[in-house]
């Protein structure tokens, strides 16, 4: 379940037209380093993890990374909405525009279109975690190297608050895998502590801790 607040998480307000700098900037929405990627990888790998401390991790993160998709989605939609066709043009986005006009679609910055194969889920925690630290480094990465196309401080700052969530989500897998790598057994997937809660509970108590914030996993 989502608790949905009608807000970006980091406000967008750019003023400029700037369609390469779009056409740049969709790689982090549907590119193989991107937030949808890692939204559906993270919110995918949450149910198999053996604990509810892994489960609520992946899914904060998870569901964080929707948010990303947003931001995303408005800064895209902010660079382009005033262009004239001949413009569209200019920009190399008239291939796009054959397809979808002005409206969005997950593509990475060649126009190659989003694939669930950006991602993998192993069953192994410590296998799917380490492929969430890779993701989180290069998503990093991928933000530096957009910053450095664009002078428009308008631009530039979520795109630094964005990578800055990048260094956060590293720091907090790293503490799950850690976590999980002292819990294993013999170097398999048996853990030698695993809560037995479910994590979808019709439990009241559950649900409203949650709600108010309770979660001691929550980001």
């Amino acid at each position: 379940m989502f608790l949905y607040h009608k807000r970006l998480q980091y406000p967008v307000n750019i003023k400029k037209k700037d369609l390469r700098m779009a056409k740049y900037l969709v790689t982090q929405y549907g590119g193989s380093n991107g937030e949808l990627a890692a939204a559906i990888r993270y919110l995918n790998q949450r149910i198999s993890m053996p604990d509810d401390k892994g489960r609520a991790l992946l899914n904060d993160i998870g569901t964080e990374e929707l948010g990303h998709v947003e931001m995303l989605e408005t800064m895209i939609h902010q660079l382009t909405k005033d262009a004239t066709l001949e413009e569209l043009k200019e920009a190399g986005l008239d291939t796009h525009y054959a397809e979808h006009a002005k409206g969005l679609f997950p593509t990475d910055a060649n126009g190659v279109p989003f694939t669930a194969t950006y991602f993998a889920t192993t069953g192994d925690p410590l296998a799917d975690i380490s492929e969430d630290m890779a993701a989180e480094q290069k998503a990093r990465a991928v933000y530096e190297n957009l910053i450095d196309l664009t002078t428009d401080p308008d631009v530039i700052g979520p795109l630094l608050w964005l990578r800055q969530r990048e260094i956060v989500h590293y720091a907090r897998f790293k503490e799950l895998f850690e976590y999980y790598e002292k819990k294993m057994k013999n170097g398999n997937n048996e853990m030698k502590e695993i809560n037995q809660i479910p994590y979808f509970l019709n439990n009241d108590d559950f649900i409203m801790n949650n709600l108010n914030g309770n979660n001691p996993y929550y980001m």
